[in-house]
């Protein structure tokens, strides 16, 4: 059963602009008419899923789909860091800055170490991944980039070298065996 899974980065925020770690933020109003405009880019959709965060959400609502909610999607949990700078943590807390980005099993804010993040999603994709049709999936940057290191099996160092912007579309086929990343021709 062939199979289509478009992830779509939610849209910009104020977290995002300013290099915050995210809290329960809405998008920016440029964000909601953005994912407007990308939203008569995607073709058919058979099902849509949505983070449960209120970006996201609202992701979904101005690209006008019906999605259902699925916590699997939702963005790491960054405990007492949500709503700080990377700069003022820095500055502040070095060492468990430097400790979360090299120990992916840490977890030094209180919240959700990366890997679990690596987990829930790899096991997302494993039981979605005989669903036919073509499926949008609305998320966070986070999420997406976990996606990317299962279909790779990439080692989660790699998790780094992966910049996903708001409002960004990476696309996955299926076969029902296994997913692929895929890279559509722009010009058809």
């Amino acid at each position: 059963m062939k199979a289509r899974l478009s992830w779509i980065c939610h849209g910009a925020t104020e977290a995002n602009r300013t290099s915050r770690f995210p809290a329960d933020e809405p998008l920016e109003a440029r964000g909601g008419q953005q994912a407007g405009t990308l939203a008569a880019q995607i073709r058919t959709v058979d099902r849509a899923w949505t983070s449960p965060a209120l970006r996201a959400r609202q992701t979904v609502a101005a690209m006008g789909l019906d999605a259902t909610t699925e916590t699997s999607l939702g963005e790491c949990d960054y405990g007492r860091w949500q709503g700080r700078s990377i700069t003022e943590l820095h500055e502040t807390d070095p060492e468990a800055l430097s400790l979360w980005m090299l120990d992916l099993e840490a977890a030094p804010h209180g919240g959700e170490p990366l890997c679990a993040v690596f987990a829930r999603v790899g096991d997302w994709m494993t039981s979605h991944i005989g669903d036919g049709g073509h499926t949008v999936a609305v998320t966070h940057a986070t999420v997406i980039r976990a996606a990317i290191l299962h279909v790779l099996q990439a080692p989660p160092s790699a998790f780094w070298t992966i910049d996903i912007e708001p409002l960004g579309v990476v696309e996955m086929t299926s076969d029902g065996r296994r997913w692929q990343l895929r890279f559509p021709n722009a010009a058809r």
